[in-house]
């Protein structure tokens, strides 16, 4: 069976990131690479090379940015799981109920502390490398940022506006795409306006990611999602499709989603029926047009250039906004 582009990527990469996760105690690179052997499509690895390849840059000039970039987002995951007690992960379980917590918790400072180190060792000029380090440092401290205001976001009663929770996950989210596009154009080129195009293409993708995977986190087929029916609902997450239903529904319709909204013990049928409800009031063609706008921004900031890298990155954009339910 003919390798699509991301899994051909993904193949160049893992080898990348198994070669720099080796080192004693052999338990800590186990632990750190645990989640990385065991699944990921390498989005934002992909999105670095072909952002890099965009602007005529070659793939050698832009895996260490790319690999730094994946352990970043798996150091993400690591820290993430530890703080909502997940279990699993990609059909596996987590690092921290597989090594324990403070080995976890080392896990992720390695994945941190490598992904600087590999850019630091790469072969690019001094100033493109200082480039790289800033601007994911910056990503880092905006990721820590966004998962706080979502912490607190989860905490309040108060439903918050679509305008916090885009600022939210701009943080969150899409610092990651963002920076991800940015660093594929610092290996390739110093001009501004490139990287600016590059970045806004990333931001506005991890936007249009994060509002797809929220809609599928309420409405998902539990066979593909691998969740239970609205198992959002259930956890109280304030995202977009559910904040827009609690707005639009009125009556019986609204109590019903709020018998379940943040509720533990909601039944299959209870969450059956609240997701019916919010299909009923078209929030499914509502937040799939919001996806949209911003996608269409995102093609926007590629308007001047060409070529099969470009294709590559709108077909990206195109399957991330279009995923099924």
């Amino acid at each position: 069976m003919k390798m699509s582009p991301i899994e051909k990527n993904a193949k160049i990469v893992n080898r990348y990131l198994n070669a720099k996760l080796k080192g004693n105690p052999k338990m800590l690179y186990d632990a750190a690479g645990h989640l990385i052997i065991n699944g990921g499509k390498r989005l934002r690895p992909y999105m670095v090379m072909k952002s890099c390849q965009i602007l005529g840059g070659r793939t050698t000039s832009s895996i260490s940015a790319a690999s730094a970039v994946e352990m970043v987002h798996n150091f993400t995951l690591v820290h993430d799981d530890i703080m909502d007690n997940d279990e699993m992960r990609h059909g596996v379980p987590t690092v921290h109920k597989k090594y324990g917590m403070p080995v976890a918790i080392l896990a992720g400072d390695v994945l941190f502390s490598k992904a600087y180190q590999i850019i630091s060792d790469s072969n690019l000029s001094s100033n493109a490398t200082n480039q790289l380090i800033s601007r994911l440092a910056k990503a880092c401290v905006d990721v820590c940022e966004g998962q706080l205001l979502d912490i607190k976001m989860a905490e309040q009663k108060k439903i918050p506006s679509q305008a916090e929770y885009i600022a939210m996950i701009g943080k969150k989210t899409a610092a990651l795409f963002d920076v991800s596009c940015a660093m594929g154009a610092i290996c390739a080129t110093n001009k501004p306006r490139d990287i600016t195009n590059l970045s806004s293409f990333g931001r506005n993708l991890g936007i249009a990611f994060q509002i797809t995977d929220d809609l599928i986190g309420v409405m998902g087929d539990p066979k593909i999602t691998k969740k239970p029916v609205g198992n959002d609902l259930r956890e109280g997450k304030k995202s977009l499709p559910i904040l827009l239903a609690i707005k639009i529904a009125k009556g019986n319709d609204k109590k019903t989603i709020l018998k379940v909204f943040g509720n533990p013990k909601a039944t299959k049928d209870e969450l059956k029926k609240a997701v019916d409800v919010i299909r009923r009031l078209g929030i499914e063609e509502n937040v799939r047009n919001q996806a949209l706008k911003y996608a269409e921004k995102a093609k926007k900031s590629l308007l001047v250039y060409s070529g099969p890298s470009k294709a590559e990155l709108i077909n990206l954009l195109d399957f991330v906004v279009k995923r099924s339910l």
